[in-house]
């Protein structure tokens, strides 16, 4: 058996991963280690959990405590690490921007050191296309590729490029067997109620104004969620030591596009549209380039946005209970009622 920590499997596309890697591998044992703050929803998991998947086990814990991570790479022994813990949110960064600089920089720091200590095999950190800033409007020939230099605009986007440079650091000091995805914005199911489409989604149902930043023209390239995690099965089994691979969905929408897609799919109004100040650093575009996955490695993606945004909205619609219990903040207990002990 292949035993994958996975962190920050709690969240949106780390859950997800641990989803797609336990229904395609019979010989795989997932460790999720997440420490359970805002973005995190223990009742993502519940079902593995109440089950008692064999072939799964949640532990509650912080990248940043050293002892903790040191035990646990000791007494489990795995194989490959996959770091998806992060803080992730661009207006809470520029709101609190220290929690971002701990978490991202410091934990993968603590986790780097914890993959040397104990031998394994490999580290993949799950990166942002973020870290490569933004484009022009008026250039749609335009496209980030892995020789594109950093070039960050928020707390967030620098803290996960710091984060990025510790890896590529570690790789060619110590020879860590590392590699790191960045990808473009993600959509699908258990995308936590903060972030556009979800958020779009959860107030037109309930036919409240959906606030689109500034006038909606910033550009974004949307790939669906399973379609990410095939791509970082792909890497950590296939992906060369020491690279970096671009993932991409090459469905590139301004803001207002993805609004008025949900709104039409839900059969709601556009008139619910409310166009509020925009977002302090705003980027503009990002566009990915993502040949070299696809031509070394043979992954595309195979969901279209249309089919997507189809399958979100119905995931949306059959799991109200999920994103309403995270809207009232009642999911905060599910830690409590699952596992069956205090925090």
């Amino acid at each position: 058996m292949e035993k994958i920590l996975v962190t920050g499997g709690a969240g949106f596309i780390g859950s997800n991963f641990i989803y797609y890697m336990l229904k395609n591998h019979d010989d795989v044992q997932i460790v999720c280690l997440d420490n359970l703050t805002y973005a995190g929803n223990l009742a993502t998991l519940e079902p593995l959990i109440v089950e008692n998947n064999p072939n799964f086990k949640f532990i509650k814990g912080d990248i940043t405590d050293r002892s903790m991570v040191y035990r646990l790479f000791d007494q489990e022994q795995f194989d490959i690490v996959v770091n998806f813990a992060a803080e992730s949110h661009v207006d809470r960064s520029i709101d609190t921007p220290e929690v971002f600089l701990k978490t991202n920089i410091i934990g993968t720091s603590v986790l780097l050191d914890a993959f040397n200590k104990f031998g394994i095999s490999r580290y993949h950190q799950v990166s942002t296309d973020e870290v490569y800033g933004d484009l022009p409007l008026d250039r749609p020939d335009l496209f980030f590729t892995e020789e594109t230099p950093i070039h960050t605009s928020s707390p967030y986007s620098s803290s996960k490029a710091s984060a990025d440079l510790l890896v590529m650091a570690y790789n060619r000091t110590y020879g860590t067997p590392t590699t790191i995805s960045r990808c473009s914005n993600n959509y699908g199911p258990y995308h936590f109620p903060e972030k556009l489409i979800p958020l779009m989604i959860a107030n037109a149902m309930e036919d409240k104004k959906v606030p689109v930043y500034g006038t909606g023209e910033n550009v974004r390239d949307w790939l669906y969620v399973e379609d990410h995690c095939r791509a970082i099965d792909m890497i950590i089994h296939n992906g060369k030591i020491g690279e970096i691979y671009n993932i991409g969905g090459h469905n590139e929408r301004t803001n207002l596009e993805v609004v008025k897609r949900v709104l039409k799919t839900l059969g709601k109004s556009e008139d619910l549209i409310e166009f509020v100040t925009d977002r302090p650093g705003h980027d503009r575009r990002y566009a990915i380039d993502a040949s070299k996955i696809e031509k070394e490695l043979g992954w595309t993606p195979l969901v279209n946005f249309d089919d997507g945004i189809e399958q979100t909205v119905e995931w949306f619609l059959n799991n109200q209970d999920w994103w309403k219990n995270i809207i009232s903040g009642e999911y905060r207990n599910n830690y409590r009622r699952i596992i069956g002990y205090p925090d």
